[in-house]
């Protein structure tokens, strides 16, 4: 089964922006060069949810997992990814569609991030 997997966060005009999720990407993609691995955003810029999921489709996936890359679970998490994935699973019903708690609410990731809080400044 050909995975792949979204990076899904909520997008900036400041195309700097883009760069840690840029860089997440290529350490998916090189960590396990099977796997595809796209960024969609929710607003501010592109590709949308919908349109990265379909380029993915196209191309084989017929598993996709998405990882919210969001810190906090407010409402674009807790409201809007649902109604998206909702519209995913209509628009791909024979693909499985998978979607992964947010970052933020990762344990590994909390530990990651006191660990960096506690570093002796630069």
């Amino acid at each position: 089964m050909q995975r792949a997997v979204i990076l899904f966060a909520h997008g900036s005009r400041d195309p700097l922006w883009h760069l840690p999720m840029q860089a997440v990407a290529a350490q998916v993609a090189a960590a396990d060069p099977q796997v595809q691995v796209a960024c969609a955003f929710l607003e501010l810029t592109t590709p949308d949810l919908p349109t990265a999921a379909a380029q993915l489709v196209a191309q084989g996936a017929q598993q996709l997992t998405v990882v919210p890359m969001f810190l906090g679970v407010g409402r674009h998490v807790r409201e809007d990814l649902p109604v998206l994935m909702d519209g995913l699973r209509q628009q791909h019903p024979g693909v499985n569609i998978v979607l992964q708690a947010a970052v933020g609410e990762n344990t590994q990731l909390v530990a990651l991030l006191a660990k960096i809080a506690l570093e002796p400044p630069l």
